[in-house]
């Protein structure tokens, strides 16, 4: 569809979709493979969910700002995160 179109090119386009589209994690996962900082963008619940953090992550570290605070206390993902980008030391919990 047209949102799946969009983020394959631009996972950032993930900001203009429809609410009930940042639930879809097949979208989510698209958005966050082409741009992690598409993280950003997902429902709540996606935020929680770690394969799709990991890969956002692993695409741009710095995306573990927009994780939920128990993913921000996984120390794999925060490790993948700091790997990729060492800032993203910052977003992780105490």
């Amino acid at each position: 569809d047209l949102v799946m179109a969009a983020v394959q090119q631009f996972g950032m386009a993930l900001a203009y979709a429809l609410e009930a589209l940042k639930e879809d994690s097949e979208l989510g996962m698209t958005a966050c493979q082409q741009n992690g900082s598409a993280v950003e963008y997902l429902s709540n619940e996606l935020k929680d969910d770690r394969d799709l953090v990991m890969i956002a992550v692993q695409q741009n570290g710095w995306a573990l700002q927009y994780a939920s605070e128990q993913l921000k206390n996984d120390r794999d993902l925060v490790m993948t995160a700091v790997q990729q980008f060492g800032m993203a030391l910052e977003f992780a919990s105490e």
